[in-house]
């Protein structure tokens, strides 16, 4: 019988860091804000199998994100998606931070500050924490905004290592749309790229490469389908719920074209909408006013309880919202 040759798989790692040389990449990642988009990062990489650190402002925002991702690998248990050994496994990747400092050694951090009430995220207050990023990580560390806005090479501008900044964008419409946008700015490096395009694969995500553009590929085409949903309904074509079935029927779509509006959140569409209207100049990323008037009353979806449905404390639809129709 020949005899069996055994030899080290380190030198097949991924890559190698100046921390160790037994590290492989993206062991240990970073998230900055646990909102929503935040959580959703989270929940994906640490059941990768990637130690994950979050920086929250608060114990009290700590304790709530904590109750928030327990609640999250419960339902997964629940749907027979996970086992209660395996979800205390994920848990225990996950580690809380209140300073930059938590982030040390980490090979990626992503920055998913939550959006304020109107939808709009501090192009200011993401400068400083790509500043503050760059202080406490290695040189070669990434640094990443996890948006749909073109800002990337604007946040990257005031740092030294600018080379390391690139976008991506997490779909948050469900949690099988497993396609990761990967948008390199000015000072993208290839070589960054290159290490971004593996992480999509190590999360099991797609990665899709796309040019600096407001909305990139996933919001274009979503807010243009909402925009003449919302026209059809308007003039009264056909009903809501006709709409909603031909979105998902005769599309093959999870959700219907409003339903999906108000899982995303109203206020964050108003205001990338906005934005791609003032840089395109195209009415079909103007708001609807059906849209406008669903933010204004501060309706924004499943968040709030109210946008085109009614939503029970769940988060479970029980009607369509009949102020639409006043």
């Amino acid at each position: 019988m020949s005899k069996l040759i055994i030899e080290p798989i380190e030198k097949y790692g991924l890559n190698i860091t100046s921390e160790s040389k037994h590290k492989p990449l993206f062991s240990k990642i970073g998230v900055v804000g646990a909102g929503k988009e935040g959580r959703n990062i989270i929940n994906i990489t640490a059941s990768s199998g990637m130690e994950v650190v979050f920086m929250e402002e608060s114990q009290e925002r700590i304790n709530y994100v904590m109750e928030e991702l327990n609640k999250m690998f419960d339902q997964k248990i629940q749907n027979w998606g996970l086992t209660h050994s395996e979800k205390k496994v994920i848990m225990n990747r996950i580690t809380p931070t209140l300073a930059y400092e938590g982030f040390k050694g980490c090979d990626l951090v992503i920055e998913a500050t939550r959006y304020t009430e109107t939808g709009r995220r501090s192009t200011p207050l993401r400068k400083k924490v790509f500043k503050h990023l760059e202080e406490v990580l290695d040189p070669d560390a990434i640094i990443a905004t996890n948006g749909s806005i073109v800002i990337i090479s604007e946040l990257a501008s005031g740092l030294d290592h600018k080379n390391r900044c690139i976008s991506l964008y997490f779909s948050t419409a469900h949690t099988d749309a497993r396609i990761l946008e990967i948008i390199s700015g000015m000072y993208t490096s290839e070589e960054v790229y290159k290490k971004m395009d593996i992480f999509a694969q190590l999360i099991n995500f797609k990665p899709h490469r796309v040019s600096e553009s407001n909305g990139n590929v996933n919001m274009r085409l979503m807010v243009a389908m909402l925009n003449e949903a919302c026209q059809i309904l308007q003039e009264r074509v056909t009903t809501m719920e006709n709409i909603e079935e031909t979105f998902t029927i005769v599309y093959g779509q999870r959700y219907g074209i409003f339903h999906l509006a108000d899982i995303i959140g109203i206020e964050r569409i108003v205001t990338l909408m906005e934005a791609m209207f003032n840089e395109f100049g195209k009415t079909q990323y103007k708001p609807n006013p059906l849209l406008w008037k669903l933010y204004r009353s501060h309706q924004l979806g499943q968040r709030t309880g109210k946008g085109f449905y009614i939503y029970d404390e769940n988060g479970r639809r029980v009607s369509i919202n009949k102020v639409l129709f006043n």
